[in-house]
């Protein structure tokens, strides 16, 4: 424990609907949920307008929509999110080279190591420093804790929200602690929360009370141990500044079960394509492939595959997902699948066997090509003892999702209020625009096209200065005399 409170944790409020309340001025002070769309997806982030109408994350959207019905319901934009999130660690990283990430939207420092704090006062001014500047780099805002341990300074960040600072002077964390429910601490989730409470422990202070040996009597040596030491307030974990990814994985809920073994076995290569574009992005390989399959009756099943050496080649992760498929009884039906890779490396070792297999099909599509030739182009190619071309089947109709970056090439910038019939509707308006108009297009009308999104404000970190908010400026934090080193 630190006799300072200068370690901070940062949360950013309701993010993702925060960041689409910022982007979307009609939706600004109404109530907003960010997650599955369809009837059987989660929430992933409900705004404070919505949350007073009992929605919550990780609640199943279709009670969300029964809660409240009159919310805009939106598609995650996770490209918008990442781009807010990389803003927001500049930030931090300008005041501490141990910044420890621990989501998108959440994120803890060390300021004693970059050298903006060694007592209370310096510790808040720093806080506030950061607040004010999140909000002109990013127009959204955070919640601060601040405290001499992790565990109280993310206690600190919870009991400021929504947009404010708390911070938690050392010497007062076991007067601080006693009265809250157990679960407030690390480690106690709802089976370990249950235990306690049937051995009459509801409370911080209870545990405390019942000392260490009745804790581990109860939890086990390395749980017990761990937990008396977090109720009365010792917590010496440090911040580390990477924390180094176990596993890559996509998964997605589908709205209706999936009977077609062939449609299942498309998504498996779908998951497994989109499992490899991020495994990519991260610049890791993996060696194991796990395959998530979520039947009709809820039973959940995974199956995995370790291949000989790392990879990140989309066809040894196809074929492996593939043949774990095999292994899985899915004629009932399945209503989620999830491919992942696990056994993460940064390095890559070339699977020869798959190139084969790649060079194989290369070799089918050149010959298939030719054979279209020989027979005169256009419809079936039909070659004896040869492959058969089929002729390409006609685009599918174009899919649009509530709260999707799309432009008009007359209207310009908007986004997908809804669709369906035939029809897509679509509200143009832009961060700094007014709330916008509302016009109504068929699916499939060529001026309409999906485009990134748009920044929430025009100011970015790292700028020529006109724009720098205060905490990008070392000098305006104390102890800083020189520029501070950046992640």
């Amino acid at each position: 424990m630190r006799s300072a409170p200068t370690i901070l944790h940062l949360d950013m409020d309701a993010f993702f609907a925060a960041a689409e309340q910022a982007a979307k001025p009609s939706l600004r002070g109404k109530p907003v949920v960010v997650g599955g769309i369809g009837t059987r997806g989660v929430v992933a982030t409900a705004s404070y307008e919505a949350r007073r109408f009992g929605v919550h994350s990780a609640m199943p959207v279709a009670q969300a929509r029964r809660l409240c019905p009159n919310a805009a319901y939106l598609m995650p934009r996770f490209a918008l999110y990442r781009s807010v999130s990389e803003q927001v660690l500049e930030l931090l990283g300008r005041l501490s080279p141990l910044v420890e990430p621990l989501s998108l939207d959440e994120a803890f420092v060390d300021l004693e190591a970059g050298g903006v704090a060694d007592d209370s006062a310096s510790a808040r001014r720093a806080g506030e420093l950061l607040r004010a500047d999140i909000r002109a780099v990013t127009g959204l805002t955070g919640s601060v804790g601040l405290a001499g341990s992790k565990m109280l300074a993310k206690i600190a960040s919870e009991q400021a929200k929504p947009d404010g600072l708390v911070l938690i002077e050392p010497g007062t964390e076991r007067e601080l602690l006693a009265p809250m429910p157990v679960r407030i601490l690390p480690g106690v989730g709802p089976a370990t929360g249950e235990h306690l409470r049937r051995a009459g422990m509801t409370t911080v202070a209870d545990l405390a009370e019942a000392g260490e040996d009745e804790l581990v009597r109860l939890l086990g040596k390395a749980h017990g141990v761990s937990l008396y030491r977090m109720a009365v307030g010792h917590d010496e974990r440090p911040v580390v500044a990477e924390r180094d990814a176990k596993s890559v994985s996509v998964e997605d809920t589908f709205e209706v079960d999936l009977h077609d073994r062939v449609r299942v076995r498309n998504e498996v290569v779908r998951l497994s394509d989109r499992c490899v574009q991020r495994l990519r992005a991260a610049g890791r390989s993996g060696r194991t492939v796990v395959l998530k399959v979520r039947r009709y009756d809820f039973s959940t099943l995974t199956r995995s595959e370790t291949l000989r050496g790392p990879t990140d080649d989309p066809t040894v992760v196809r074929e492996a997902a593939g043949r774990l498929l095999e292994s899985v009884d899915t004629t009932g039906g399945v209503r989620l699948l999830g491919v992942g890779v696990t056994g993460l490396a940064d390095f890559t070792q070339e699977d020869l066997f798959a190139q084969a297999a790649d060079a194989a099909v290369a070799g089918l599509a050149v010959a298939g090509g030719e054979a279209e030739a020989e027979a005169g182009g256009g419809g079936e190619a039909v070659v004896t003892g040869g492959p058969v071309v089929p002729v390409p089947e006609p685009p599918p109709e174009r899919r649009w999702l509530a709260g999707q970056d799309v432009r008009h090439a007359e209207y310009g910038a908007g986004w997908v209020q809804g669709s369906g019939v035939g029809r897509v509707t679509v509200r143009f308006e832009e961060p700094t625009s007014p709330p916008g108009r509302v016009r109504t297009f068929k699916v499939d009308d060529p001026d309409l096209v999906a485009s990134e999104p748009l920044p929430l404000v025009g100011v970015r970190v790292g700028g020529d200065g006109d724009g720098a908010s205060s905490a990008s400026r070392p000098e305006s934090l104390p102890g800083a005399g020189e520029e501070m080193p950046r992640l």
